[in-house]
């Protein structure tokens, strides 16, 4: 399997039900999950505006674990 992996972590992001996810994998496997969990657990609405503020979110596997 060829490509980045990307990541989201959502403690680095405010919320009112604080949680301690984070997502790994592919661009596309890291958005679908990342939009279920703001969608069940965040109480977001599941609209092209969410899905791409998320996908300006993911950061490369690599960056993450450096910035950590």
């Amino acid at each position: 399997m060829a490509g980045t992996r990307k990541v989201i972590d959502c403690r680095r992001f405010p919320a009112e039900k604080p949680c301690t996810i984070a997502i790994s994998g592919t661009e596309d496997e890291v958005l679908e999950l990342a939009v279920l969990h703001a969608t069940t657990v965040h109480g977001h609405a599941n609209t092209p505006e969410l899905r791409e503020q998320i996908r300006t979110l993911l950061q490369d596997e690599s960056a993450a674990a450096e910035a950590a």
